[in-house]
């Protein structure tokens, strides 16, 4: 079964949406409205403020307590996309993962079967779902403030009688973990989506921009991950992908227990 995308929450840029091939009850897209937007300070504050509001809803709705991030950067999974969700269109898509007690498959469990063999939560299950996180939505839309910038946060500070603290520079750090597989971490080591700045967001996804294509890489396969134990900062893994690749490297990322932890 293959649903038609269904739009639950729309903001300023960015919408929240279920998938065309939702692979749980906890599966849903941060997408663009305008594909032609730029990745900016405001359209990285609009995407926190989205990301925030449907993690609050799923927590409200299914009791997620876990969350994961994956998207494609100048990349298109071809054939079975085995380790990842399959294209949606070219517009800038994040899937985002919920994880909850009660679930009755996980991410990874679908994601490690080939597109043709995953099986999409059942529509009629998901219309009571989804009409439950519609209201979650919009109550939460109407109390959380957007995510604020680095200018407006300091503002606040100073208002407030606060020394602002100046973000590091750089703003982030990447290293590189195996062959084409680099990690971006915020540099302020923030360990959650909700606690980085806009300002950070868009310097990771600069980063992200100007990794190498060598060997033959046409783009990037990358997951979110939030750090779990204390010290441990959000990384995003990018992994480089090519369709001429011999072997999936989805395979061995998803063997990094941070990776299996969040996803499977």
């Amino acid at each position: 079964m293959v649903l038609s995308r269904r739009l639950l929450f729309r903001s300023g840029i960015w919408e929240i949406a279920r998938p065309r091939h939702p692979l749980t009850a906890g599966h849903v897209l941060i997408r663009l409205s305008d594909p032609s937007t730029e990745f900016t300070e405001a359209s990285a504050a609009d995407w926190l403020f989205c990301h925030n509001l449907a993690r609050a809803a799923l927590e409200d709705v299914l009791g997620a307590k876990r969350f994961a991030v994956m998207f494609a950067n100048r990349w298109h999974p071809l054939g079975s996309a085995i380790g990842e969700p399959v294209a949606e269109s070219s517009t800038p898509t994040f899937h985002l993962f919920a994880r909850w007690e009660a679930e009755s498959t996980t991410p990874g469990r679908q994601l490690a079967l080939p597109a043709h063999r995953r099986v999409p939560e059942p529509e009629d299950s998901l219309d009571i779902v989804d009409a439950r996180i519609r209201v979650s939505l919009g109550l939460g839309a109407a109390t959380v403030t957007e995510a604020p910038t680095g200018q407006v946060a300091s503002a606040q500070a100073a208002a407030s009688g606060v020394v602002p603290v100046q973000v590091p520079v750089p703003l982030v750090a990447t290293v590189d973990a195996a062959r084409h597989h680099s990690v971006i971490e915020p540099a302020s080591g923030a360990a959650a989506i909700s606690s980085v700045l806009p300002g950070e967001l868009v310097a990771m996804g600069s980063a992200l921009g100007v990794l190498p294509l060598t060997s033959g890489l046409t783009g990037f396969s990358c997951v979110a991950i939030e750090g779990g134990n204390p010290g441990s900062a959000l990384r995003i893994h990018a992994v480089g992908r090519s369709a001429a690749e011999q072997a999936n490297p989805m395979l061995d990322l998803f063997n990094l227990p941070e990776v299996s932890f969040a996803l499977l």
